[in-house]
């Protein structure tokens, strides 16, 4: 596959082959096959591009609640965290050149940080949940 330039034409055919890895992966495939029906899912994929095409280059087409939306699903565990951002890694090596595979990784591991902390982090505890006591 050639690679491309990162710019907001270049997001739709990302995403589609990166959601086409989640959708099969062993471990959160099951947790978006759960959340998003098979025929939801070109609303899905538009809602997404609109959330990156905000994210990456200011353009205001998203217009939502990403903490809402996974903070509904329920069940999400750290795990699905890392192997998402493991596939999004590997896709866009595979669809941009290296600085902007780079740049979109970076990203995508800060919005996933956040996410988490709001998700599994509990102030009153200092631990995210299932963490166990701090060692010493």
């Amino acid at each position: 596959m050639a690679r491309t330039n990162l710019d907001d034409s270049s997001l739709a055919p990302f995403l589609a082959a990166f959601y086409a890895r989640v959708r099969s992966d062993p471990l959160i495939g099951p947790v978006f096959a759960a959340a998003i029906a098979d025929a939801d899912w070109p609303r899905h994929m538009a809602t997404v591009e609109a959330f990156w095409s905000s994210v990456l280059f200011k353009t205001g087409r998203y217009k939502g609640n990403p903490f809402g939306r996974h903070q509904a699903l329920g069940g999400l565990r750290p795990e699905h965290f890392a192997r998402w951002l493991d596939l999004f890694g590997q896709t866009a090596a595979a669809h941009f050149a290296p600085d902007d595979a780079a740049a979109l990784q970076e990203r995508a591991g800060r919005i996933g940080a956040s996410l988490k902390a709001g998700l599994f982090f509990r102030p009153e505890t200092g631990l995210a949940p299932g963490s166990g006591p701090p060692a010493g």
